[in-house]
């Protein structure tokens, strides 16, 4: 019994989440919501479960002070010089790509790179590479692009590949 219930609901948490915001969506509920709600709640857990999964491994928490810090101070600093750039003449902007070659190879760490990256102001992580081995990142100013890839490898990178080994 307990196998068969695990073959139609192979994840009873993600069922249930389905299931609640399925009912939580409409302005009102009835029985076609309801049964839709029911359906995505049986369906979406088997279709979660063919996907590729790669599980978050923490080997230590003891870089993520720091790389916090690092993090606010670089939005700050940032946040500062994007509005120099804005309210300043459009000749100074010099907005440009580059590829980061990268030495983390777990897809979390990778996910909390290109995320911190995002975060700070005049920069976007746009593309994850299908060997993972690279991350392309647009910048609002890349005066020297070898200079924003050291920046990038030295103060988020090697905290996170501590973090994420």
């Amino acid at each position: 019994m307990k196998k068969r219930l695990r073959i139609l609901v192979p994840s009873i948490p993600l069922s249930v989440t389905v299931f609640v915001f399925g009912l939580l969506l409409p302005d009102h509920i009835n029985a076609a919501y309801f049964t839709l709600a029911l359906v995505l709640a049986l369906l979406i857990p088997q279709a979660a479960r063919r996907l590729e999964r790669e599980f978050a491994y923490v080997a230590t928490v003891r870089p993520l002070p720091r790389l916090i810090a690092i993090v606010l101070y670089d939005i700050v600093r940032s946040n500062i010089h994007v509005a120099r750039l804005v309210l300043g003449p459009e000749s100074a902007i010099k907005p440009g790509w580059v590829w980061v070659p990268l030495d983390l190879t777990n897809i979390h760490g990778i996910t909390a790179l290109a995320s911190l990256i995002t975060l700070t102001p005049g920069t976007v992580s746009a593309e994850l590479s299908d060997d993972r081995r690279y991350l392309l990142i647009h910048a609002l100013d890349l005066q020297d692009p070898e200079a924003l890839i050291d920046e990038i490898k030295s103060r988020y990178e090697a905290p996170l590949k501590e973090i994420f080994p």
